[in-house]
């Protein structure tokens, strides 16, 4: 049986340009465009990895590969990691102005569609797609300003999203990877997990397609539910049989067509 970890490793084919949102080195869009002529709907894609240094966009490189297949252009967002000068409020700050930034900056050197964009973020990645989406529910006064009109996604897609940090602290994933991103768990730093928490924005301000695999040991699909049940009518959850973790960035897995539905779903809506 074959790793399915293998995916993070496999070769795909690079950029074909990387365009910079901000001044930093993971300040940075990876851009594909769609294969053909006339613009293309825009997959913006938000690499997982818990939030880590170690983890990169460049393991997203075969799901970008997938999207370009499908018909799409494609820009994978980086963004500052714990451990690299990331975490609290680098890693959001980042999100933020790179979702903002990215159907501008990749419409720059390829030919994109205006306003059928849509947002995947896998595993870490979701949380953060999902988070930017929901800024519209931050109170008065945060960080964070909801995107500008041009900047909404038609939706997002979560694919093993860590959608509920306090469960994600609570169960240690990743070694503690929650507490090292926002320095703390909730009942030290409520204060950041009250607005970094996508479970406590809900509903979202975008449309979010949940998918999540049975057999996922790193997030447990149990996150997806719970905030399936909070958003209501704001997102709807697709639970995979026997899918793992990574099938779901995987082109060549059985649950890769799951994944280009939903973001077939979306774009339809734009």
């Amino acid at each position: 049986m074959r790793d399915p970890r293998e995916v993070l490793t496999r070769a795909a084919p690079p950029p074909r340009w990387t365009v910079a949102y901000g001044a930093l080195p993971d300040q940075v869009i990876d851009v594909w465009p769609a294969d053909g002529d006339g613009p293309r709907p825009l997959v913006v894609v938000v690499h997982g990895g818990f939030w880590r240094a170690e983890y990169d966009r460049r393991h997203a490189w075969p799901e970008c590969a997938g999207f370009v297949a499908a018909g799409y252009a494609v820009a994978a967002v980086e963004y500052r990691r714990t451990g690299a000068g990331g975490g609290w409020p680098a890693t959001f700050d980042d999100a933020a102005a790179a979702l903002d930034a990215a159907p501008r900056l990749a419409g720059e050197v390829t030919a994109v569609r205006p306003g059928r964009v849509v947002h995947v973020g896998h595993s870490a990645g979701a949380h953060l797609a999902v988070w930017a989406a929901s800024r519209g529910r931050l109170p008065a006064g945060a960080r964070w300003a909801p995107p500008v009109p041009e900047a909404h996604p038609a939706g997002v897609v979560s694919l093993a999203g860590v959608l509920d940090l306090r469960a994600a602290f609570e169960l240690r994933l990743d070694g503690g990877a929650a507490d090292e991103l926002l320095g703390g768990g909730p009942d030290e730093r409520p204060e950041r997990y009250s607005v970094a928490d996508p479970l406590a924005l809900a509903p979202p301000g975008r449309p979010v397609r949940l998918l999540h695999g049975t057999a996922d040991r790193q997030v447990p699909p149990e996150l997806s539910r719970r905030y399936a049940a909070a958003a209501g009518t704001g997102a709807t959850l697709r639970e995979l049989d026997g899918v793992e973790h990574f099938g779901l960035i995987d082109p060549e897995s059985s649950a890769w067509p799951a994944v280009l539905d939903a973001v077939a779903e979306l774009m339809r809506s734009a």
